[in-house]
């Protein structure tokens, strides 16, 4: 089932939780919704569901205006974070009850709902469950009940509020491969929430990034976190360093020295310079580079980020390297050099430009760039 979200704005009061949000969703696609506390991302999920109703704009099902229609209506399948089982009902009775509660003209025979909820419960993997009751079960088993349940009733849409929220670690990892493969397999329209930038990247087949009850972009995993159009996409999917530069004849230079890169056809005036930690350089001597002092160093896993002061007037940046690498490095003076990097020109809070890197000028002509 396709869904159109069309300039959509939802108030609470006076305070707009959305304001002219649209967003089209492919039948099939697996999407999230990402952002921060306050983003507007469950208030958009809801009222795709049916649970908040619209101040103004349209949501489509298909070619249907689905705006006016309850959550029965829109035969919608919700996964809650805390689960929302039926403590006093069996697996198997759970599992059933969406398709037990519809109208005698909808429901279909007893023996029909009951072969469903256990062909349910093999795919989700609790078969020999189905007589347990809810707190028989741990947190991920409980999830999956909760999943069953939402796609015993065939729905249109499968919806997901923060599905792992509740759950460790681990089991979310175990559970984001396994929503995939399921999802894989059943082919429903999936719209979830997260604030999980990992989750969203791993599980999605697009990802859209809101701030602020707008959407700031729509991707891929890879476009998303490859080409941030935005500050605030680049500074929150993964990690990030930025510092201010300025552009002078197409160099980019900090403080009182260029950095050896180019943004030639930018206009003179100041910006911002955004990398990633690991999309660094080191540099013997400093003939055209950043360089600092490392004040701390951590092991991550096969990595070791560095900690350099660039001077007192700038926020420290982190670098990632390997760990042979950065044995030798602490409390030693770093030179680097960005070799991705993205070139934001500000005008307000607003990015008024964006670049993607060019090569480093000592690296032009052997480039060709």
């Amino acid at each position: 089932m396709e869904v159109r979200v069309q300039n959509i704005r939802k108030e609470f009061g006076r305070f707009p939780a959305l304001d002219d949000v649209s967003l089209d969703i492919r039948s099939g696609e697996l999407i999230a919704l990402l952002g921060p506390s306050g983003s507007g991302k469950t208030t958009l999920l809801r009222l795709i569901a049916g649970l908040e109703s619209p101040t103004d704009g349209t949501i489509f099902f298909g070619a249907e205006d689905a705006s006016k229609k309850t959550v029965q209506q829109r035969n919608i399948g919700f996964v809650f974070q805390h689960y929302a089982l039926f403590r006093h009902m069996t697996v198997l009775d759970n599992v059933s009850f969406g398709l037990k509660v519809r109208p005698s003209s909808r429901r279909p025979p007893a023996a029909d709902i009951r072969r469903r909820a256990l062909d349910l419960l093999e795919l989700v993997q609790l078969s020999g469950l189905e007589k347990r009751y809810p707190a028989q079960l741990s947190g991920g088993q409980r999830q999956r009940v909760a999943l069953a349940r939402a796609m015993a009733v065939e729905p249109n849409v499968l919806l997901l509020d923060e599905p792992f929220g509740a759950l460790d670690a681990q089991v979310r990892k175990e559970l984001r491969k396994w929503l995939r493969e399921i999802h894989d397999r059943t082919g429903h329209t999936t719209v979830f929430v997260t604030h999980d930038q990992e989750e969203a990247l791993e599980l999605a087949d697009r990802v859209v990034v809101m701030s602020k009850g707008a959407i700031e972009q729509v991707g891929t995993p890879d476009d998303i976190y490859d080409h941030p159009v935005s500050p605030f996409v680049y500074g929150f999917i993964g990690q990030s360093n930025c510092i201010d530069v300025t552009l002078s004849s197409g160099e980019i230079w900090f403080e009182d020295r260029p950095i050896g890169l180019r943004a030639a056809s930018e206009p003179d005036g100041v910006a911002t310079l955004y990398f990633r930690p690991h999309d660094i350089e080191l540099i013997d001597g400093c003939g055209g580079c950043l360089a600092g002092l490392v004040t701390a160093s951590r092991r991550v896993a096969g990595t070791r980020h560095l900690e350099i002061d660039l001077g007192k007037a700038h926020p420290p940046v982190e670098i990632e390297l390997p760990p042979e690498r950065a044995s030798s490095t602490d409390h030693t003076r770093v030179a680097f050099r960005p070799t991705k990097w993205t070139l934001f020109r500000k005008e307000g809070d607003v990015a008024a430009v964006s670049r993607q890197a060019e090569a480093p000028v000592s690296e032009l002509a052997r480039t060709g760039t």
